[in-house]
């Protein structure tokens, strides 16, 4: 069994969310998608010999992620999740194991986003809540949505690890 570590940190001190419920779906998300056969055998996971992986979630607002989209994708809008996959995104001769743990990551999410895409789909906002943060777990594993075959392996799997909350 992997041990999982997810640092939730709240940054909209104006919205008031449940960090601690965050965390233990963040949990249940990331345990789900590294257990599932077909999303580990295509992950940046495969290769190697863990017993935890961490990443952070920084839940922000609409102001804060654009700054963060300007600086690091050129792109001066809000967005809904931004992802930096350290390990992932590493050449496999860069990334590191430090004592059983790789560092997946951090994931940014824009609660303002969310809270207009959820008005959007006609969902709950914890329903588009959990679904970003699959969507951001699945990047930090090594995925990406460049083509309409990784794109639909993404929401298909997104839609499945919310349905286990």
């Amino acid at each position: 069994m992997v041990k999982i570590n997810i640092f939730v940190e709240n940054t909209y001190e104006e919205f008031n969310i449940d960090e601690v419920k965050v965390f233990n779906n963040s949990v249940k998300i990331t345990d789900y998608l590294i257990t599932c056969k077909e999303v580990y055998e295509k992950s940046c996971l495969k290769k190697y010999k863990y017993t935890a992986i961490c990443f952070d979630i920084v839940l922000a607002n609409n102001g804060k992620i654009r700054r963060i989209n300007k600086e690091y994708r050129q792109k001066d809008t809000p967005t809904d999740v931004i992802t930096f996959a350290m390990f992932a995104d590493s050449s496999e001769d860069e990334r590191f194991i430090l004592e059983g743990e790789i560092n997946l990551g951090e994931i940014i999410i824009s609660l303002d986003k969310i809270e207009e895409q959820a008005k959007e789909n006609n969902v709950k906002f914890e329903d588009e809540l959990y679904y970003i943060i699959s969507h951001g777990v699945l990047h930090l594993m090594g995925f990406d949505h460049l083509t309409e075959q990784d794109y639909n392996f993404m929401v298909d799997y997104q839609n499945k690890a919310k349905a286990i909350l």
